[in-house]
């Protein structure tokens, strides 16, 4: 059902997205005084519009219906609606409340999860050094947990969400547009709903909060799909260690964010779980750009004189 793109445009797509999402702390910061949970819905409400905007632009409305022909593509595009929420909303509350650091930490994870994923799930050859690389980063996050006193859930659950919520467009390869459609119409509703009710109870802060934070509220739709997007286009092109390789991007961005624009301090128990983590990602983001030259110049033997 998927439009082909080549592996080209997913590889240039994926890097394009986990770039935006790297910045995207900017936007979410401009928004600390309004309550997490009413960014959440405006983010859902307005992606589903400008998804609206999306499909009548491209006349692919009869795609939505197509799309949901089988019983398994509805439970599936719940799924990654319900996912993609939750991510959402655990990653607001984590920029708006202060922990940057926290949440990048989750995105550092989240490659090496979708690795391991795709060992299982998609049959995605998972090497010895993968394996290594993933044995120290949860060395790392255990470690963490113990100096911590508690599992670093927030980063964690980042972390799980995204990765899994990576496997359900993997399996529902639908059209980048049609499968955010699908997932901000599911949750649009429940979003609406809310939203009525905050502001009945006078506690909106659309319109309520001033001409700024609304225009903000109300571009959220847009600064949330773009980047979901060119992720959908990846996620149906590329396989997912390459995703896994490219979104370090992310999280970079956020940890330098983190540290050097809003000024926190990470404690010793992210310090050890960043350690662990980013060694594994030393570890397979060598290997991998090895891996890659091996292959070229195997290529480049097989086509000279």
């Amino acid at each position: 059902m998927a439009e082909r793109f080549s592996k080209r445009q997913g590889l240039w797509a994926a890097a394009l997205a986990y770039g935006l999402w790297g910045i995207l702390p900017i936007y979410w910061k401009l928004l600390s005084d309004v309550d997490p949970l009413q960014i959440l819905a405006h983010r859902i409400l307005w992606a589903a519009v400008f998804c609206v905007v999306l499909l009548m632009g491209t006349r692919d409305v009869k795609s939505l219906r197509k799309a949901l022909g089988t019983r398994k593509h509805v439970l599936l595009v719940l799924c990654a609606a319900l996912l993609v929420t939750l991510n959402w909303g655990l990653y607001i509350y984590a920029v708006t409340s202060g922990h940057v650091i926290e949440s990048a930490l989750g995105y550092y994870i989240n490659p090496l999860l979708s690795v391991v994923l795709g060992g299982l799930l998609f049959r995605e050859r998972i090497d010895k050094w993968t394996a290594v690389a993933v044995g120290i980063a949860a060395a790392g996050i255990v470690a963490a947990g113990l100096l911590y006193g508690k599992v670093p859930w927030l980063s964690l659950l980042l972390a799980i969400t995204f990765a899994l919520y990576g496997v359900t467009k993997k399996k529902l390869n639908f059209p980048p547009i049609t499968s955010l459609a699908l997932e901000t119409f599911f949750a649009a509703p429940f979003a609406l709903a809310f939203l009525s009710v905050v502001h009945a109870q006078g506690k909106g802060a659309f319109v309520g909060a001033g001409l700024d934070v609304s225009m903000l509220l109300a571009l959220a739709g847009v600064v949330t799909a773009v980047p979901l997007l060119l992720f959908g286009v990846a996620a149906t092109s590329i396989s997912l260690q390459f995703m896994g390789f490219l979104q370090y991007i992310t999280p970079t961005a956020m940890l330098l964010l983190g540290l050097f624009a809003y000024g926190e301090k990470p404690n010793r128990a992210i310090v050890v779980a960043f350690a662990g983590v980013l060694v594994a990602v030393m570890i397979f983001a060598g290997t991998r750009i090895h891996a890659a030259r091996s292959v070229g110049e195997k290529v480049q033997g097989r086509g000279s004189p």
